[in-house]
């Protein structure tokens, strides 16, 4: 039992750290509004995406410039339509492409294609139907906002779930808040950055520091006391940073966030390897969760806030990142309790694993503060 418990583990890690090498999810965010007949909207998809799907650098040189972006301009509007679909009463609307322009995100520049499309009937309920990259990522997601009026309705697509059908009549705000929940949830568990870190502050909790090395606790008690402490500061830091960041109240450069948060993950791990910190965990898990904060907020930009349900909504978002993060500590604290006396969980784990972490953590901090692409 005790080794299935530690193989158990280890595959956890592994499942951890493997998409981990990811330097951002590859997103791309698709804006739709209805009007009667008429689908109109853009398409953000970002350059290094589509130089993997239709190949966007001319001329080989690493460095994608707006004259090479226009010149496949025919190319990139053939693929992109060629990947999605809309329908209506299960009749396909005519999609077209419009013009193309460049817009930068936090990880990079995306082309903004301007999409449209003519239904046979007014739109009642549209389907979409997503493929976008779902032969070369299969981390790949699509942030779809669909405005009909005063409302703005959202979905996340992608290989697991390339179909949607959104119904434009009005649904309750309480609906608009679950499904805010689960796009919440969903992003803790695609946010590898946030993982890495949650786990780095995790993985020291069933032990103790003396005499210059670890020590299982005595009880899970203990343990269970100092998550619940870290978790509770991270969630009130992040989620303080999140509403101020997503009303609009303060803003910080993306790219400043992104590294930020890269560089919080080196530092919980190497923590870990030579602790300066012990006792006050919680309180460095509230300084970094204000980062963190930040980078929740990039997304939900992507999603945007529906204006009939903003603070529900919003609200329904940051339960959404809580529920991922206690789905992560309902796995891990009582596996670890039970390994932690064990030179396997306080050496391959403890030790190599946020070597591990902050090797990957160095990569992505490397990448977004000087615009690398070190890993594919």
């Amino acid at each position: 039992m005790r080794r299935l418990l530690r193989w158990t583990l280890a595959a956890l890690a592994l499942l951890v750290l493997h998409p981990a090498y990811a330097h951002k999810a590859s997103d791309s965010y698709l804006t739709l509004e209805v009007q009667d007949k008429r689908v109109s909207g853009s398409w953000d998809i970002a350059l290094r995406d589509l130089e993997m799907a239709v190949g966007v650098d001319v001329d080989g040189d690493g460095n994608i410039t707006w004259d090479e972006v226009q010149s496949r301009h025919a190319a990139i509007s053939a693929y992109a339509l060629s990947r999605l679909a809309l329908s209506s009463d299960g009749r396909i609307c005519l999609l077209r492409p419009g013009a193309q322009l460049i817009d930068h995100h936090t990880d990079g520049a995306y082309t903004v294609l301007a999409i449209e499309a003519t239904c046979e009937e007014t739109v009642t309920a549209l389907d979409v139907d997503y493929r976008l990259l779902d032969d070369i990522d299969p981390q790949h997601r699509g942030l779809l906002a669909l405005r009909h009026g005063e409302r703005t309705m959202t979905a996340i697509l992608g290989p697991d779930q390339p179909r949607q059908q959104l119904t434009l009549a009005q649904a309750s705000s309480w609906r608009q808040f679950a499904d805010y929940v689960k796009h919440g949830a969903w992003h803790i568990w695609i946010g590898f950055d946030h993982i890495l870190f949650l786990l780095s502050l995790l993985l020291p909790a069933v032990l103790v520091y003396r005499d210059k090395s670890w020590h299982g606790r005595d009880s899970l008690r203990a343990g269970a006391i100092d998550v619940i402490r870290i978790v509770t500061a991270f969630t009130l830091a992040h989620s303080l940073t999140l509403t101020l960041a997503a009303l609009g109240i303060v803003t910080l450069p993306s790219r400043l966030v992104e590294s930020a948060i890269a560089a919080s993950v080196i530092v919980a791990a190497l923590n870990n390897v030579w602790p300066v910190v012990d006792r006050g965990r919680a309180i460095f898990a509230f300084g970094f969760g204000l980062l963190h904060g930040f980078g929740f907020a990039s997304v939900l930009a992507g999603l945007g806030l529906p204006p009939d349900a903003m603070l529900l909504s919003l609200v329904g978002f940051n339960v959404g990142v809580e529920l991922g993060q206690l789905a992560i500590v309902a796995v891990f604290l009582p596996v670890a309790y039970w390994l932690r006396n064990g030179l396997f969980y306080r050496r391959a784990i403890m030790v190599g694993g946020s070597v591990a972490i902050a090797l990957v953590a160095a990569i992505w901090l490397a990448e977004r503060a000087l615009d690398l692409q070190l890993l594919a």
